[in-house]
């Protein structure tokens, strides 16, 4: 039984050493909430990633992951895009995202402010940070490297891919390592989307790793989306794991790059 008790103590100051805040910033007069984790015992990465959350707005599914990367020994901010308060369900988080979606300047000025908030929690510079993203935010990250944010890298969890015209990918721009992982069954993220998008990277010359996993959907990280393909989007368990093994394989490249 005492040695039960030691386990269990040591257990507890294990993720007793895991900190998170809250931390509130400002877009003009819009008020925005982000998370930030980290552990302070951790100092073998000194690197940092930047979250962006999935159509619902930042939830418990952005501050899982977030402390998920904070016990591989990197610095965490998951972001908030729509503002304090604003985390709509479907159908109505549809209405939310497409606001940002037809207006990627809005989007990327939100998601440069959560990068900056990112760097000086974490004090970090670009080239120590990596970005991903569910759905909406899978997209989101996209934004980042189109942008021409020169960040280590990006990694797009079942993100749309489709650019805004006129915003699309270019040699003069893109400057970060991409890694997207996708369904290959996802009705949300056709074909011709995929393709197009392929295309768009290709001829900005941009460095990129693409995933397709059979059988797997939109959401396929997403255990709230249930097990049924048909609705088009539901939880993948194989394909959640081997897409968080490939971002961990892919931030110790980008990362031993410098």
């Amino acid at each position: 039984m005492k040695i039960v008790a030691i386990i269990l103590a040591t257990a507890a100051n294990l993720v007793a050493e895991i900190q998170e805040k809250t931390v509130v910033y400002q877009d003009g007069e819009t008020e925005l909430e982000g998370f930030y984790v980290h552990d302070p015992d951790v100092t073998q990465t000194g690197k940092a990633v930047l979250i962006v959350h999935q159509w619902t707005g930042l939830g418990d599914n952005e501050k899982m992951r977030a402390r998920m990367l904070a016990r591989l020994g990197y610095k965490a901010f998951a972001l908030d895009i729509y503002g304090m308060g604003i985390r709509p369900q479907p159908p109505a988080a549809g209405k939310f995202a497409g606001k940002y979606k037809g207006d990627r300047k809005l989007y990327r000025q939100r998601l440069d402010l959560g990068l900056s908030q990112l760097k000086s929690l974490a004090k970090v510079a670009n080239k120590d940070v990596a970005a991903i993203g569910y759905c909406f935010g899978g997209t989101g990250v996209l934004e980042i490297a189109r942008a021409g944010t020169p960040l280590a890298g990006v990694v797009s969890f079942h993100g749309g891919l489709g650019a805004a015209e006129g915003m699309e990918a270019t040699k003069d721009a893109l400057k970060t390592n991409l890694l997207v992982l996708h369904g290959a069954d996802d009705p949300y993220v056709p074909a011709k989307e995929v393709s197009a998008f392929k295309k768009e990277i290709k001829a900005a010359d941009g460095e990129m790793k693409f995933i397709a996993y059979p059988g797997a959907v939109h959401a396929f990280t997403q255990k709230g989306a249930g097990n049924d393909n048909s609705k088009g989007a539901a939880y993948n368990k194989s394909a959640d794991q081997k897409s968080w093994s490939e971002m961990q394989e892919f931030f110790k490249k980008i990362f031993a790059a410098e």
